[in-house]
């Protein structure tokens, strides 16, 4: 099988019967497969797959593995091509596929891709969870072309070239089938929440690269598993991103990185209980003793990813502090960051 989309579904019956339907109508070549991976839902997604999409390949879990792992067991035996991870609340559209498909066939160096993500409660609007592509800044803060921090641009055709980004959203993300199982797929221990920024970290340090195609257009609703702001997806973004950057920095950067973002933290902590959001401060917390209990773990990681991987600092990310820009300077889009990587800016500095 050339392509596999694979969506991981856990207690979304309604998502399915809603979402399904474009995805099927609009993927329905001899070259693809549509398979739903079922996290051990107690509801009636799998009967509804079975009932009314008797065409897709249904893989039942025991239990819900989270997002990451979910995946890795969902992909452990598949051998397409190209594997594509879809949301159970996406709405593809017409011709999604192809050019997707067309990108990673001509550049055997594009280890993955994702299509420009807008949001179906708003479809003049990129959708916060992906975008037109996603990048981090220096302190590892993740952000797209067309979503700083929590705003979403209008898209205006601004960003409908095709070009290298740092990670491709999991909404809608495209792999090579044989570098995700080289690259071991997910991290399990992120559970959910930017395990596919490290996965696309740890691909670039692979020497391949990520792109956006904007050709292909689909819609997400998102918060489907997790609401936005909720106290678990506060724990799970605050701890994954110090995961993140202690597992993928290079060398000589970890230090340096961790020390301002983790101070950052507690502001953040610190804002939180100004405005009464208690819960949110506890997950803050959490998240700090997570990582912390996770070290031992982590530098093992750190030490087998720092062996077989060249370790770089990589164009796509910005030098600049994210927060600065919006917080302090009030830049709400990607296009007023006047981009500059921290390679550049590493370049500049080895040259004084």
């Amino acid at each position: 099988m050339k392509l596999s989309i694979v969506i991981l579904n856990w207690n979304g019956s309604a998502h399915l019967k809603h979402f399904l339907p474009s995805v099927v109508t609009h993927s329905n070549f001899d070259w693809v497969e549509i398979v739903v991976a079922d996290n051990g839902s107690t509801d009636d997604s799998c009967a509804l797959i079975e009932r009314e999409f008797p065409t897709i390949k249904l893989i039942r879990l025991t239990e819900n593995y989270g997002f990451a792992a979910g995946y890795n067991f969902a992909l452990q035996d598949n051998n397409a091509d190209y594997i594509l991870l879809l949301n159970s609340d996406v709405e593809v559209t017409k011709n999604w596929l192809n050019p997707l498909v067309a990108l990673m066939d001509q550049d055997p160096q594009i280890g993955a891709c994702q299509p420009k993500i807008l949001s179906l409660q708003s479809p003049n609007h990129f959708e916060y969870a992906g975008a037109s592509g996603g990048f981090i800044d220096r302190l590892g803060y993740p952000f797209c072309r067309g979503r700083i921090i929590n705003h979403q641009e209008e898209d205006l055709g601004q960003y409908n070239d095709s070009t290298e980004i740092f990670w491709a959203s999991g909404a809608a993300l495209l792999i090579r089938g044989s570098l995700w199982h080289e690259a071991k797929g997910f991290d399990p221990n992120f559970w959910a929440h930017m395990e596919e920024i490290d996965f696309c970290w740890r691909i670039k340090n692979l020497g391949y690269k990520i792109k956006i195609e904007p050709a292909s257009t689909v819609y997400h609703l998102g918060g489907g598993s997790l609401a936005y702001g909720s106290t678990q997806k506060i724990f799970l973004n605050f701890r994954n991103n110090l995961f993140l950057l202690y597992k993928n920095l290079p060398p000589g950067q970890l230090v340096k990185t961790l020390t301002p973002r983790m101070i950052l933290d507690g502001v953040a902590a610190i804002q939180f209980l100004l405005t009464g959001q208690f819960r949110a401060v506890f997950s803050v917390l959490r998240a700090h003793a997570g990582f912390y209990n996770s070290l031992k773990r982590l530098k093992k990681q750190r030490k087998s990813l720092t062996a077989t991987c060249v370790k770089t600092i990589h164009p796509e990310i910005y030098r600049g502090s994210l927060i600065y820009d919006f917080y302090i300077a009030r830049k709400r889009t990607f296009s007023a960051l006047k981009f500059q990587s921290l390679r550049a800016a590493e370049t500049e500095t080895n040259n004084v």
